[in-house]
C-alpha cells in the first residue's frame, strides 16, 4: 500500500472525528446474537433490524427455540426487518450447523481463535460474506476486522483510497491494510455517517463536505468542468 495512501487515509480518519467526534463502543452483543444482528441488518434501515432483533428474541427467547420453530414462524418473528423469507432459513441454517459440528448453539469459542481463523470459520456458515463476518469480528470479539457495507464502499471509492473498480469484498483487505488496526472501529463508524448524512450515492453534497480537499471524485468533476 502506498504510503501517501495512508497519509492520505490518516488525514480522512481526522477530518472525520472532526466533524462526527469519536463513536462510541454500543453493549457487546454475543458472537452468535452479533451475527444474526447483522444478518437481519442487511439490505435494511438499523432501526428495522434492531427492532426485529429484538421481535425474534422475544417471540423466541433462546437459539435452541429458533431453530426448533417452523421457518414460517421465524419468518414472521423478523418480518420488519425485510427479506424475512430468505433470512429465516439462513438463520436456522447457521444454527443447524453449528448444533451439528459443535453440538451447541454458541460462537463464543471464536474468541480463542486468531482473527484469520475466526474469519474463515464464519464464512464457512451459510449466507456469510465478508462484511458479515467483519461485523462479528469486530463489534463483538473486538477482533482487528474492517467491515465495508455500502457507504463505506462508495465514500472510499470516490476519495480515492481504493480504485473505481475495486469490489465491497476486495475492499475489506484494501482498507485493513490502509488503516491502522486501533482506527478501524472509528474509521467504519464515521465513514457511514458521512455517507449517510453527506456523501449520498445519487446526489453528494459536495457543497458542504469537510473531505472535499481529499477527494478524488469532486477534484475529477472540478477539472472536466473547468
Amino acid at each position: 500500500m502506498p504510503v501517501e495512501t495512508k497519509a492520505k487515509a490518516e488525514r480522512i480518519h481526522a477530518l472525520l472525528l472532526e466533524r462526527y467526534g469519536q463513536p462510541q463502543l454500543r453493549e457487546r452483543l454475543d458472537p452468535l446474537s452479533e451475527l444474526v444482528l447483522t444478518i437481519l441488518s442487511q439490505n435494511t434501515a438499523d432501526r428495522n433490524s434492531h427492532r426485529a432483533y429484538e421481535a425474534l428474541r422475544e417471540r423466541f427467547p433462546t437459539w435452541e427455540e429458533v431453530l426448533a420453530a417452523p421457518v414460517e414462524e421465524v419468518a414472521e418473528a423478523i418480518r420488519i426487518g425485510g427479506l424475512a423469507q430468505v433470512k429465516a432459513p439462513r438463520i436456522q441454517s447457521i444454527l443447524r450447523q453449528l448444533a451439528q459440528e459443535h453440538g451447541a448453539l454458541s460462537l463464543d469459542f471464536l474468541a480463542e481463535m486468531s482473527v484469520e481463523e475466526a474469519r474463515r470459520f464464519l464464512l464457512s456458515l451459510p449466507g456469510v460474506g465478508p462484511k458479515t463476518a467483519a461485523c462479528v469480528l469486530l463489534f463483538s470479539l473486538q477482533k482487528p476486522a474492517f467491515p465495508v457495507d455500502t457507504h463505506v464502499h462508495r465514500v472510499t471509492r470516490r476519495l480515492g483510497l481504493i480504485g473505481p473498480k475495486t469490489s465491497a469484498e476486495e475492499a475489506h483487505d484494501l482498507l485493513a491494510e490502509l488503516v491502522p488496526p486501533e482506527h478501524y472501529f472509528a474509521f467504519h463508524v464515521n465513514l457511514i455517517r458521512h455517507g449517510r448524512a453527506i456523501c449520498h450515492a445519487a446526489a453528494p453534497r459536495c457543497e458542504i463536505c469537510p473531505l472535499a480537499p481529499e477527494c478524488d471524485h469532486l477534484n475529477l468533476n472540478r477539472q472536466a468542468s473547468s
